[in-house]
């Protein structure tokens, strides 16, 4: 499925409005009008930043969004700008999002003064462990003997602190 704003944040609503204990008459509302327009229409992205710019100001609310880098460049921008409308009704609510660093200033630009970016760097031990967690799942063990694996423990980490 494609990961556009509107997906990734009626993703987040589906997952916030499923937490209450009732669902508000106005979400309710707007979603039986969306099934009664021909062939039903999903909500739009405008709709769904209002729907929760207002939960989550009635409400402690954290928003978690992984691999924002992954998200096309200008699906991002459109993103972070729905997410900047949601904290500017919603100043409470709090937004964590973990991307590799070449977007951090493009969060830090369209989240202003709202954002804390805190970088994350693997050490040689968690690439290590990472590695061998994927090996021990490799399909074709016959594929792999136990010089290839070393090969593979000792390069890649150095290849990755490199980086």
């Amino acid at each position: 499925m494609e990961q556009s704003p509107t997906n990734i944040l009626s993703s987040l609503l589906n997952q916030v409005v499923s937490g209450l204990e009732k669902i508000p008459t106005e979400i309710a509302q707007a979603f039986r009008d969306q099934e009664k327009v021909i062939g039903g229409r999903k909500l739009g992205l405008d709709e769904i930043v209002e729907m929760l710019s207002d939960i989550s100001s009635s409400r402690p609310t954290f928003i978690c969004i992984d691999a924002l880098d992954e998200c096309l460049t200008e699906y991002r921008a459109r993103l972070l700008d729905s997410l900047e409308k949601i904290l500017r009704k919603s100043p409470s609510t709090r937004v964590f999002l973990a991307g590799r660093l070449h977007v951090q200033d493009e969060v830090e630009n369209h989240l202003g003064g709202k954002v804390a970016a805190v970088s994350i760097t693997p050490t040689r031990r968690d690439i290590i462990r990472f590695l061998r967690a994927k090996l021990s799942e490799d399909t074709r063990p016959d594929a792999m003997n136990e010089r290839l694996e070393e090969d593979i423990i000792r390069n890649i980490p150095e290849t990755v602190s490199e980086m």
